[in-house]
């Protein structure tokens, strides 16, 4: 149910799209170069920004190794304990990537770790032996 107007309500009033997060099939994030496959729910993305909002479950003892992204991004835990390269997060964490280095993160060997994942624009993923990459490995 809409929650009331109130007094003068304004006219050019924003659309809002809700999703049933629990309702979405998980889809599998195919990542050849290292050859895994995420469970990942993609939730959102912006056509304006680029920005983009997805579940993403890292299963027991799957680490993604050293790699870059082209845009900052946000990790918020949910459920289990985040590993990264700098220490572990467990639920109600958010952890903050920024742009322009070289990381890894993923889940401890005991449990699955669910995160909500935010990206600042379009995502992308590079590894070492990727051509073109982004940032360099060592400065």
């Amino acid at each position: 149910e809409p929650a009331p107007p109130g007094p003068n309500p304004p006219t050019n009033q924003v659309e809002v799209t809700g999703k049933d997060t629990n309702a979405l099939p998980w889809t599998i994030l195919d990542i050849p170069q290292i050859k895994a496959k995420l469970p990942i729910k993609d939730l959102f993305a912006d056509k304006d920004t680029g920005m983009q909002i997805f579940l993403v479950k890292y299963q027991a003892g799957f680490i993604n190794t050293w790699h870059t992204h082209p845009n900052a991004h946000v990790m918020y835990v949910l459920e289990g304990t985040l590993v990264t390269h700098k220490g572990t997060f467990g639920p109600g964490s958010l952890v903050h990537f920024p742009e322009g280095g070289w990381m890894q993160h993923g889940a401890t060997a005991s449990g699955d770790v669910v995160i909500l994942f935010i990206t600042n624009k379009k995502f992308g993923i590079q590894y070492p032996a990727d051509k073109e990459l982004p940032y360099p490995m060592n400065k």
